[in-house]
């Protein structure tokens, strides 16, 4: 009975979410309006995880992972590029901001919290050290050459590229995401399916029947409209949360932090479910996939959208940042090569997302 209501729920939010939106949108929303589009978004958050979940299920993993990877991607981009229009010099750096702060959510959060609930159903996490360590290595690049680089650069003025060096850094993060996702679903698709404690691979889900093709074509397309309706909303939120930040007295960057953790909110509970069935490596290619989603897919875009407004861009992290930055890919490193987590590992990586989000709060 819960089931068959959860599954009517997911079928009607997407189109209320898109009628909320069309009420909201481009008005001064007072205070009810506000926290009325903030619950729908939050509806329509839990709508995309269930039917990005029936897609999983008929495609299976790792291809499961990736719709939903590349999905919030895309409507993170969206986002991130409809404030940039008109925006200004304010928002020269929120791309940037953005995308950090994906990749902490992602690399420490997400994947502290997933290993941190495996570990404790079954005592130990197990995952593929192949896999994931390919994984966090592209990552690890991917945001060193787009947003550690431009601190150091001297062709421009300020942590920004120059134009070539731009063009060439949108290049490379594009390329190795196409690499990525062709070793993660081609060439080498077994390292990123779970595994058992014994180390024998899970390829297929034997706990239900996988949804019919009409089935599947409805939820990719309630998907669509599920997490168009998350960017229209956020954006129409998005005053809201900038005028609460600047009334706080928190830096602006703030605003990045909080867009990151409402588009990868269908992720974060999507992985956090397939860690509590026993399936970490599923959780863990939600988590690196959709890091390196946010860098190789935002930054190519957003340096394409910087070209067409004309706007400045600020990629290069601060200081603090790339001490941080340096210590999720270290300690990353240590927790991947075992292919085995205790909660001791999931706890040290959201230590460091904890660290991080005081120091935005508090730089």
């Amino acid at each position: 009975m819960f089931t068959r209501l959860m599954e009517y729920w997911a079928l009607l939010m997407p189109p209320l979410a898109i009628v909320v939106l069309v009420g909201v949108w481009h008005r001064d929303l007072p205070g009810f309006a506000v926290a009325l589009a903030a619950l729908v978004l939050a509806g329509a958050v839990l709508a995309a995880v269930h039917h990005a979940e029936v897609i999983a299920h008929r495609v299976g993993e790792p291809f499961g992972s990736l719709v939903l990877a590349v999905a919030v991607t895309i409507i993170e981009v969206g986002l991130i590029v409809s404030l940039m229009i008109g925006g200004g010099e304010k928002n020269a750096a929120l791309a940037r901001d953005t995308v950090f702060a994906a990749v902490m959510i992602t690399c420490n959060g997400i994947f502290g919290l997933c290993l941190l609930v495996g570990a404790l159903k079954r005592g130990i996490a197990v995952f593929n050290p192949e896999g994931t360590g390919a994984a966090l290595a592209s990552v690890a690049t991917v945001a060193t050459l787009s947003l550690v680089e431009p601190t150091f650069t001297t062709s421009a003025p300020g942590p920004q590229f120059s134009t070539a060096q731009l063009i060439f850094a949108a290049t490379a993060a594009l390329l190795l995401y196409a690499l990525f996702v062709t070793t993660q679903t081609v060439r080498h698709r077994d390292y990123f399916l779970p595994i058992t404690t014994k180390g024998e691979v899970i390829d297929e889900e034997s706990h239900a029947d996988p949804p019919t093709l009409k089935q599947t074509w409805l939820s990719l397309a309630l998907l669509l409209v599920a997490l168009g309706s998350v960017v229209g909303l956020a954006k129409s939120i998005s005053p809201a949360i900038e005028s609460g930040v600047a009334q706080a007295g928190l830096p602006a960057s703030v605003v990045g932090v909080v867009i990151a953790m409402l588009v990868l909110l269908p992720e974060s509970i999507a992985a956090v479910r397939a860690a509590r069935r026993d399936r970490v490596q599923t959780s863990l290619n939600l988590a690196l996939g959709s890091a390196m989603a946010s860098i190789g897919l935002t930054i190519p875009a957003v340096a394409v959208a910087s070209f067409w407004l004309n706007d400045r861009l600020i990629l290069g992290l601060s200081s603090t940042h790339i001490v941080l930055l340096a210590l999720t890919v270290v300690v990353g490193t240590l927790t991947v090569i075992p292919g085995r987590a205790t909660p001791l590992q999931g706890g040290v990586h959201l230590s460091i997302l904890a660290a991080y989000l005081v120091l935005a709060v508090s730089p």
